[in-house]
């Protein structure tokens, strides 16, 4: 799995960051892509990556402000040209009213399924593979976090172990995989289940929308593999981001490290912020998180 970050500016795009936008790539399952939020350009940001937009399958909406929303007719529109395969959304009440209004008022008709649904504080999603659970996080409008569970992975076949007891190698060690008791031809009676290893834990991947430091932030990221935490401003400006729901460098920093998150990476920054002062940025993270990375344009990162 890997995270492809589409956009990661913060309300207006710049020259060198559009607005919020990435991707999860799941290479391991079928393929599929699931899009985070879709800000203005998205589609052109999809046209410049190795994402092709007939692979996109799910799209999760954090809330409604434009910056998060605003690429979503015109990806939707352009992704109808490309394929007729269903495509699932989710997002805040009111979702359903923006896309539906504008794709009437435009005249759009989508050559795919489109099923939508609005979500709430403690929505949580049954995916194959997956869990998802939604809380409401604390911005000026209804925000939300996801928090991406991969169910824990079947254990592997000890094949050294079964060697030893002089099993050899063929269509048998099926049988043990599957945890059978196997009768061999010497007479001797093996449990399969003795000799597969323990399950491997899944992944878990959290994505935050706009936020405020708060509670339900925390629940979210709890011992994720990576958490996605906005970081809009240094946090000598900690004032200006509570005056507009946002939250520091080491307001992500702190969440991630009091969450035992494994990994931090940032984004929704500032576009008042330049190249040196984004290296600025990201050492005043690391000071409080030292495994903190800053997301940029057209980067992607192993989960």
């Amino acid at each position: 799995m890997k995270l492809y970050f589409l956009g990661t500016s913060a309300g207006v795009p710049t020259n060198f960051r559009n607005v919020s936008s990435l991707a999860l790539l799941l290479p391991e399952y079928n393929g599929d892509i699931w899009l985070f939020d879709c800000g203005e350009s998205t589609q052109h940001q999809v046209m410049k990556s190795p994402i092709k937009l007939s692979r996109i399958n799910r799209i999760f909406i954090t809330h409604l402000h434009g910056d998060h929303i605003y690429g979503l007719p015109g990806l939707l529109s352009t992704r109808s040209f490309q394929t007729d395969s269903p495509l699932t959304l989710y997002g805040p009440k009111g979702i359903r009213e923006f896309l539906e209004t504008t794709l009437r008022i435009s005249e759009t008709y989508l050559s795919h399924p489109l099923e939508i649904h609005e979500i709430e504080d403690g929505t949580k999603i049954e995916e194959k593979h997956f869990t998802i659970h939604i809380k409401k996080l604390e911005h000026r409008i209804a925000c939300f976090g996801y928090r991406i569970e991969e169910d824990e992975k079947p254990g592997k076949l000890n094949i050294k172990k079964l060697l030893a007891e002089g099993v050899k190698p063929g269509p048998i060690f099926q049988k043990f995989k599957r945890g059978e008791i196997v009768t061999l031809q010497d007479g001797r009676q093996i449990n399969g289940k003795e000799f597969i290893e323990p399950p491997t834990p899944g992944k878990i991947i959290t994505i935050l929308g706009d936020t405020l430091p708060c509670k339900n932030s925390l629940l979210l990221a709890k011992n994720a593999d990576v958490l996605v935490h906005e970081a809009t401003h240094f946090h000598e400006y900690v004032d200006k981001a509570a005056q507009y729901h946002h939250s520091t460098t080491i307001q992500a920093a702190t969440i991630a490290k009091e969450a035992n998150a494994k990994r931090l990476i940032i984004n929704h920054i500032s576009p008042r912020y330049h190249d040196v002062m984004e290296e600025d940025m990201l050492t005043e993270v690391q000071s409080c998180f030292p495994n903190s990375y800053l997301a940029n344009e057209h980067q992607s990162y192993e989960c």
